[in-house]
C-alpha cells in the first residue's frame, strides 16, 4: 500500500485548522498543522511534502511570501492558497506567484478536498508520463519541449516553467489551430472544472506568455480566441 500524503496545512484559526485537518484525515491523508509562517518556512525546509494549504494572513511571514519561496526552489510542491480575501486582485497575485489553486472561505469542504484530490491526482501524473508523451518531442514555434524530460527550449535558450506551466504549453502545443475554452483547458490541465474559476487559466497563461512570447502583449503563439477562449497557433495562423 503506498504511503499516505503529507500534507501541511499552514492555518492560524485553530478552528478552521481543526476542521480541514479532520476532514483531510479522514481522507487518507497525513496532516501537519502549522500556524506562524516562520515555522511553516522552516519546517518546508527541513520536510518533504505533497502539497502545502497555506491562509494568506499569518503571525510571521505571510502565506504569498510562503509561496514565493517555495517557488524559487528547484522542487515542485503542490500549492493550494485557502483565504479569506476574496478579491480578484489578491486571487490573481495568489495564482501570479504560482499557487496552483486558490479557494476563498467560507468554502465547501467537498470541494476543498476534491481539489486536493484533483492536484495530487496531477502532481503524481507529472512523474508517470504515459507512453505517447514519453516518447514524443514536440519542436513547433520555436520551441522545443521535452515531455520525457519536461524541459522547454527557446531559441536555443532553456526556458523554466513551473509543473502546471510545462502541463499548459505541453496540451497547447499538442493541439494547434484547435481552440480551447478556458472550462476545458481546467479540466484538462488542472484535472477539475468549475464555472467561476477561469481567471486561474487567465493567470497561468498571463505568466506562460511573459516566459515564451518576444512580446507578452502581442503574442504569436498563444492567441486569444475573444469571447472563446484560446489556441496554440497553427500553420494558418499568422499575426501581424
Amino acid at each position: 500500500m503506498p504511503a499516505a500524503k503529507h500534507l501541511l496545512l499552514v492555518e492560524d484559526d485553530p478552528d478552521i485548522a481543526k476542521i480541514l485537518a479532520d476532514n483531510l484525515r479522514e481522507e487518507g491523508y497525513r496532516v501537519e498543522v502549522i500556524a506562524d509562517g516562520d515555522a511553516a518556512l522552516a519546517a518546508i525546509a527541513a520536510n518533504h511534502y505533497d502539497m502545502l494549504l497555506l491562509d494568506v494572513m499569518l503571525p510571521g511571514v505571510d502565506g504569498l511570501e510562503i509561496c514565493r519561496q517555495v517557488r524559487a526552489r528547484q522542487v515542485y510542491t503542490p500549492i493550494i492558497i485557502v483565504s479569506s480575501k476574496s478579491s480578484d486582485v489578491q486571487r490573481v497575485v495568489g495564482l501570479e506567484i504560482g499557487a496552483d489553486d486558490y479557494i476563498t472561505k467560507p468554502f465547501s469542504l467537498a470541494e476543498l478536498v476534491a481539489r486536493v484530490r484533483a492536484l495530487l491526482r496531477r502532481a503524481t501524473a507529472l512523474n508517470r508520463p504515459n507512453a505517447e508523451q514519453s516518447t514524443t518531442v514536440i519542436v513547433t514555434q520555436g520551441l522545443r519541449i521535452d515531455a520525457q524530460n519536461r524541459t522547454v527550449v527557446l531559441d536555443s535558450q532553456s526556458v523554466a516553467l513551473t509543473a502546471r506551466e510545462f502541463d499548459l504549453l505541453n496540451f497547447f502545443a499538442r493541439h494547434p489551430g484547435r481552440m480551447l475554452s478556458r472550462l476545458e483547458l481546467l479540466n484538462q490541465v488542472w484535472g477539475y472544472s468549475h464555472d467561476g474559476y477561469e481567471h486561474t487559466v487567465n493567470s497561468h497563461i498571463n505568466r506562460l506568455r511573459a516566459k515564451i512570447e518576444a512580446d507578452p502583449a502581442n503574442p504569436t503563439r498563444i492567441l486569444t480566441v475573444w469571447g472563446l477562449g484560446y489556441k496554440f497557433a497553427g500553420p494558418e495562423d499568422s499575426v501581424e
